[in-house]
Order: structure tokens, then sequence, then C-alpha cells
């Protein structure tokens, strides 16, 4: 059971229990609490203070945790109307004809929810705590916070350390970046957004593949602009396409996955590498790259092409690089390099959105990265992630195998699934889950309307290979009693 949950649980448990208690009567013990519900004195200890916050019980320090008197309660006596806020939500003054900003985090709340126990996670977005380096973070942070100044205010653009280790991590020892180019955010999310942000007028067209990552699709209608697709196929984005793109829009902004990518798993080709930043320089446009699986490549990968920043000498690709995925959600740190005045504005974006990354996550970042324990944890991490892509794999092709990816990726963490032309996606996602198992619909991928109908399977979320093949056995549940074939592209 995850923390969120078994707290969950147990306030509402508390809860119901406080009805049969009078005003002022002493709760049980939290140690009595533990053995009855089975749950961490943590859990306990945070259940409570839910319920304090809400004003339904009060605690005292050495004497004990009571019933609060009625009407203590932290929840407002009565709602105030707040139809007016469509009103003024709706006046939003449209932007060159695309309409009043959409704050829609649909796409990326469906990968951050967490499914019930019970269920199989196989859309979750970030690692499962059997793959985190759980022990070297929490000595690396206990190391960052008896470094002197840990907790004094970091410098704007981060620590000289850390961006010096990013621009090296980016661009190669000897490369073209150094500490100057890079700026440390609060993970690669932060980046994009800072970078669409300091990069695009509201109103302005962006270019974005075809399918793509749907947090990026938020962030750029979030702030006020038009996403443009442009198809890839299983070697990246096509570059005759993404010429035409430009030519037809007139946009200065191309983002892009060239490694990896989410959710189609491509590895932008080598001929294609040189064709995108030509393309993107000639119309006189930035090419963000979104380079969020660096660490995510497989025990069975070959070595991976390095990132177009480190191919890039005139200052067309803005880079965002992150630890978050390989290391710990909670890990919010990444870093955006860029070249030339284009930094200075992403600063100036930065600072106004959030001022700086506080200072003990880059301190313990530094001492996670400086430690033997991260490259032992990269190695264990790139063999966990082959062994489970395999196991979904035989799984897809013991139940479904027709569908079994072509070419599946050496890297990332999950699988796109074409599902059979005329298939309903939302009908079989839902259905997977009324069978027990989480996956994710393939619809919010695209800027415009999909193509085809498709999933999208991650294998980092869940317990172990025994889960993920449980999980795709309930897939197939939700199937028709004949297997899918794959269908046309």
């Amino acid at each position: 059971m995850n923390d969120g949950s078994s707290v969950a649980q147990l306030v509402a448990a508390l809860r119901d229990e406080l009805s049969r208690y009078s005003e002022g009567e002493k709760l049980p013990s939290s140690r009595a609490l533990v053995a009855r519900h089975r749950v961490s004195p943590v859990t306990v200890s945070r259940a409570i203070a839910a319920l304090t916050a809400e004003g339904l019980v009060t605690a005292r320090p050495g004497a004990g945790v009571f019933k609060a008197p009625a009407g203590r309660t932290g929840r407002p006596a009565r709602t105030r109307a707040t139809s007016w806020q469509e009103v003024a939500l709706a006046a939003d003054p449209p932007h060159a004809g695309t309409g009043p900003r959409a704050a829609d985090a649909a796409g990326v709340l469906a990968t951050l929810s967490a499914p019930p126990p019970e269920v199989a996670d196989l859309s979750g977005g970030y690692p499962h705590a059997s793959l985190r380096p759980e022990r070297a973070l929490a000595a690396a942070l206990a190391r960052a916070g008896r470094r002197p100044g840990a907790w004094s205010r970091p410098p704007v653009a981060g620590l000289a350390e850390l961006r010096g280790w990013f621009a090296r991590d980016i661009g190669g020892p000897g490369g073209p970046l150094g500490a100057a180019d890079v700026l440390v955010t609060g993970g690669g999310q932060s980046g994009l957004t800072t970078a669409l942000r300091a990069l695009a007028a509201p109103g302005s067209p962006v270019l974005v593949e075809s399918p793509t990552y749907p947090g990026l699709l938020a962030a750029a209608r979030a702030a006020g602009l038009r996403p443009v697709p442009v198809p890839l196929d299983a070697d990246g984005v096509r570059a005759d396409l993404l010429a035409d793109a430009f030519a037809a829009t007139r946009a200065r902004v191309f983002v892009c996955q060239p490694l990896f990518h989410n959710p189609a798993g491509a590895v932008l080709a080598p001929q294609r590498r040189a064709a995108v930043l030509d393309t993107a320089r000639a119309a006189g446009a930035f090419v963000v790259e979104d380079d969020f699986a660096r660490r995510l490549a497989h025990a069975d990968a070959p070595p991976a092409p390095p990132p177009l920043a480190a191919d890039d000498p005139d200052g067309v690709v803005v880079h965002v690089r992150s630890l978050t995925k390989a290391a710990s959600p909670s890990l919010r740190i990444g870093a955006l390099s860029a070249r030339g005045p284009v930094l200075e504005r992403l600063r100036a974006i930065q600072v106004v959105d959030s001022l700086f990354v506080p200072r003990p996550l880059q301190e313990a970042a530094l001492e996670l990265v400086g430690s033997p324990a991260w490259a032992s944890h990269l190695r264990t991490l790139a063999g966990a992630l082959r062994d489970r892509r395999g196991a979904v794999l035989t799984a897809l092709r013991g139940e479904l195998p027709g569908l079994v990816p072509e070419r599946p990726p050496r890297g990332g963490y999950h699988l796109w699934l074409r599902l059979p032309d005329g298939a309903d996606e939302a009908a079989v996602a839902a259905g997977a889950l009324r069978h027990g198992v989480a996956v994710t619909a393939g619809a919010p991928y695209f800027a415009a309307g999909a193509p085809a109908p498709h999933l999208r399977l991650s294998y980092a979320a869940a317990a172990g290979t025994a889960q993920l093949r449980e999980g795709v056995r309930r897939l197939r549940r939700a199937f028709p009693a004949e297997p899918p074939l794959a269908g046309g592209d």
C-alpha cells in the first residue's frame, strides 16, 4: 500500500470512529492505532495531523489526542457562491484567434494519480520505490544538510558546481557547454514551462511531435500557445514535414524528444539529426530538446547518440535535462542549457516564476551524483528496466500478440501499443481498470485528433515483473474473446 492511500484510509476510518466519541474524549494512543490498523507510526502521525487541520481533534503534547469541541472544525461553515468566477475566467482575452488559455492538466494527472493497491499500475510515470536509490538519496540529503551554507539562499542560476556538472553531463568533457550556459531548474517540467514562456509569445504557434508528452501540450496551452503537430515515425520526427510546418506557421519554436521518445519510444535517426537543426536554423527558430530519458537506457541498449545540444555551434538548441526520472519524483532538480542572449531571457522568466531552486535540494543532488552509489544505481536501473521490458513483451506475446510493437525501444519505461482500427481506446482503458490494471489511453498524447487508437503501457511504476505479467493478463480481459490484431498505419 502506498503512503498516500494508507494515510487517506486511516483518516477516513478515524473520522468515522470520532462519531462515537464525546467532546474532549481521548483517542487511543499512537501505539494502539498502529496495532489496530496495521499501519506505520508515520502513517498514524500524518493521519492525526490531517484530522487536526480539519479541526476534528486537538493534540496536547504529553497528554494525547482528543476529540475537538463542536464548532471547531476547520471547514468553512458555509460555501459562498462562486459562479461569478465562470464569467471572470471566460473573460481571459483570446490570443490571435486561439481562444482563452486552456489550463487542462488531465493528461498529466493521469500518470501522477496512484491507483488503489489492488490495481496493477501500468500507467505511472515514475519508477517504483524498488527502482529508486533511496539509501543513497537519504545519505546525500543528510550530507547536504551539513554542508556550510546549505540553508542559505543559493545563486539565482543555481550552484556553480551543479551547473558545471550538468554542463559536462550534457555536452561531454571539453564540450561546447560551460557552467555559465546552464540554469538549475525545479525538474524537467519546470524547465519546459520556462522555455516555452521565454521563447514564444502568447498566441503564437509552437511545433510539437505527434504524438508527444501531454505535459508539454498542457504547458503550451496554459501559456496561451498553439501546439501544431508534426508527425513522427519509427526514426523520429519527419524532417521533411518539419520544414513544411515551419514554412506554413512561421513558428519560432520546435519541441522534441530525440532519445526514447515519450510515448512512441523512437530515437531520432542519425541522418535526421542534422536535418532538424538545419531546418530550425533556416527558419530562425529554436529547438527545445527534452532529454528526459538520457539516464533510462536499458542494459542491452547500444550507446546512445549525444544530445542535439552537443552538436549545436549556433545556439539553436535549448536543452532540458532532469535527474528526477532516474532518481526520485521528489528530487525536483533539472537543468536548462542554452547559449547566447536567450539565456538571459530564460533566467528572467525562471526568476519571476520561482526565484530559485531550494539550496538543500541542489546540495543533495551534488552529493548524489558525486557518490559511487550513483553510477551503481544507474547500472542497476538499466538492468531492471531491461528485465521489466522483457517481462511485458513476453506477456504480450502470450496474451495479446497482435499488439506487440515492431521495434520495442531499449530505453525509457513504456511501450506504445497500436490498437486495431476502430477500437475504442477509452473503453479498453476503462475496462482494463475494472479488471484491475491501470493503462493510459493514447488520445491525450496528440495535439490534434488522434489518427489511430493507442495505449501506453508503463513498466516502471509496478512492484515488479510478476505484477507486470499479471497486469497484461488482466488487460487481455478488457478485449473481446478473440485477441486483437494490430491495426495498419
